[in-house]
């Protein structure tokens, strides 16, 4: 699979607060073991999606990396570091929001998945460590475990925009429901994923976990993924998609919830 710009425009929908026509581009790119060359690759994709348009960019998980457990020891960077570095400059250049797939993050003797997310100015809006680790065995087929070496992150992660707020979550996160429906209370229009589902869980269930959030919550769900390879040693599915709702008012759950009976809450 070659490396390609997955481009979709906002439409305006009704809720809390209306949401802003704009451009949102998802790089889905091809991850080398060259981290160098990823960031090369990246920075040139995320200009080339600016000067279509676009005023938010997104970036799939594990840009700068290969995706396996072996890996993140080898790549993992502070933050502020190399990776983020080139997106803080990157953002700023051309004046976008960008949000940064993810990489392997050092802090502290802990390893994390992390998100960062640069305004049009260059600064860190958000930092978001990867809350449910990828720990699954499929008989036969695969067996994964990110809690070998990752430790996962303790906060939400949301941030405001001129067009709407968005909410964010990394690959396995959004399997779950509740972090999505927060995310929706807090009034966010766009949950953004970046993601690495395999030839698994890819054919399975990618496209039916980001129809079901944004079903579920009457949101926009995007989601950034790498480009499929099949000689790495963790291949992708690939498939960067923009899921939208716009029936709030036709069929507007969000107020006729019986919080009376049930309620989701965060944790403070």
């Amino acid at each position: 699979m070659i490396d390609r710009c997955v481009a979709a425009a906002g439409r305006s929908m009704q809720t809390v607060r209306a949401m802003a026509k704009f451009k949102l581009a998802l790089v889905q790119l091809l991850v080398s073991p060259v981290k160098s060359d990823n960031l090369k690759k990246a920075f040139e994709l995320i200009k080339k999606a600016a000067k279509q348009g676009a005023q938010i960019v997104a970036l799939p998980e594990c840009f700068n990396s290969p995706y396996g457990t072996t890996f993140f020891p080898e790549y993992a960077e502070k933050i502020p570091g190399q990776s983020t570095q080139m997106l803080s400059d990157v953002a700023k250049e051309c004046g976008i929001y960008l949000i940064g797939g993810s990489i392997p993050e050092e802090d502290c003797g802990r390893l994390y998945n992390t998100c960062t997310v640069f305004g049009p100015d260059g600064t860190l809006l958000i930092k978001h460590r990867k809350i449910h680790l990828f720990d699954i065995d499929v008989p036969g087929k695969i067996r994964f475990q990110e809690s070998e070496t990752l430790s996962p992150g303790e906060s939400l992660s949301v941030f405001d925009t001129p067009f709407c707020k968005i909410g964010v979550g990394i690959c396995y996160d959004m399997r779950f429901a509740e972090l999505a429906q927060i995310y929706t209370k807090k009034g966010c229009q766009l949950l953004v994923y970046p993601g690495a589902f395999n030839m698994t869980t890819g054919p399975a269930h990618w496209e039916l976990l980001q129809r079901a959030r944004a079903l579920d919550n009457q949101v926009y769900v995007a989601t950034a993924s790498p480009a499929r390879d099949d000689k790495a040693s963790y291949v992708a599915w690939g498939h960067s998609t923009v899921y939208l709702s716009e029936i709030r008012q036709q069929i507007p759950i969000h107020t006729q919830r019986r919080h009376d009976l049930y309620s989701v809450e965060e944790k403070k």
